[in-house]
């Protein structure tokens, strides 16, 4: 269903998001024994047509969960994800058709995201035979795209396989398939945490530079908040399915405000013998997703837990340029 108006500044709204699994044995599921892992639990936020978004947070905070939900390669337990104006749960074939044309998804592995018995240019063939594109027109795009991402003299690299290009080369070609479709809207999962350093910087400016060149509405998920900082401008920080803190990342990375957040900054290492940075003393290691804790799910970790954080479950809260969801800025609302 399609929200009534003139086209809105906004191109992703999310409203209570939520993405629960059952997990345990098949019969303790039909049983009703089974446990609920709530991967996202109650999340909202809008992003804006050409903002860049990172989602951090460490392993298992629910971000890729979330980036999943945001190309409907998983339907919500709950609330609503609309993409511009239309509900994804509600989307007809023709317009999921289109929707998968708009958004596209960069992985993490390269060489788990390209079939290994395709050649490149059937890689890339692969995305524009299914929007239609006539097969005359295929070479052209296949080979305006591996020239976006700067791969160099891309025609010696289409009739090789994967095998045969490095982890840069094939992280370059997979960026080029999720642009041949020019989407308005990428999901980046960590699509440099599998390369090696020397060529980390080198794909992250490609990303950088595709994304001002096209315009493009961006979320780049990661648990390096460097990287975070170096190709976004808005920061939302997760933690056991939940938003801790969103909004400008250098505001955040400068002035970090939820006690996560301040853990996570002050874990990111400085490049400075003469300088250190003092480890905020959070407890060891994340609850069980299956049993989180009651009230805010960080008290349990939180060197600032009051009583209470154990029965109430923060609200957003606006502190300046960003929202908070944390007990001690309750009376610093608006």
């Amino acid at each position: 269903m399609m929200m009534s108006g003139k086209k809105s500044d906004v191109l992703v709204s999310v409203f209570e998001a939520k993405l629960h699994y059952r997990v345990g044995s098949a019969l303790s599921v039909m049983r009703g024994h089974s446990s609920v892992v709530k991967a996202v639990d109650g999340v909202s936020f809008d992003i804006r047509r050409g903002e860049s978004i990172g989602l951090l947070g460490e392993s298992g905070c629910g971000k890729s969960s979330m980036g999943r939900l945001l190309l409907k390669l998983e339907d919500v337990t709950g609330g609503n994800i609309n993409f511009e104006g239309y509900d994804l749960s509600g989307m007809g074939r023709l317009r999921l058709k289109k929707f998968r044309a708009q958004a596209q998804l960069i992985f993490q592995n390269p060489f788990d995201a390209v079939n290994p018995r395709f050649s490149i240019r059937a890689a890339l063939a692969e995305p524009l035979e299914n929007a239609g594109i006539p097969r005359k027109d295929r070479e052209a795009k296949i080979i305006a795209a591996l020239e976006l991402v700067k791969l160099p003299d891309p025609k010696q690299f289409l009739d090789r396989y994967p095998h045969q290009l490095s982890g840069g080369q094939l992280q370059r070609v997979v960026m080029a398939r999720a642009l041949i479709l020019e989407p308005e809207f990428v999901v980046a999962d960590e699509p440099v945490s599998m390369l090696d350093v020397s060529v980390r910087a080198g794909v992250l400016n490609v990303f950088r530079d595709v994304r001002d060149r096209l315009g493009l509405t961006a979320i780049y998920i990661s648990h390096d908040l460097a990287l975070v900082r170096y190709v976004c401008e808005r920061t939302i920080v997760m933690y056991l399915g939940r938003i801790m803190e969103d909004g400008p990342t250098e505001d955040i990375v400068r002035e970090p405000l939820h006690p996560y957040t301040k853990a996570l900054v002050s874990a990111v290492p400085v490049p400075h013998p003469d300088q250190s940075h003092e480890p905020l003393p959070i407890g060891r290691g994340a609850p069980d997703p299956r049993n989180p804790p009651s009230g805010c799910v960080f008290r349990d970790r939180c060197p600032k837990a009051f009583a209470r954080c154990a029965s109430d479950a923060p609200k957003p809260q606006t502190v300046g340029t960003r929202l908070v969801a944390c007990h001690l800025y309750d009376g610093e609302a608006g």
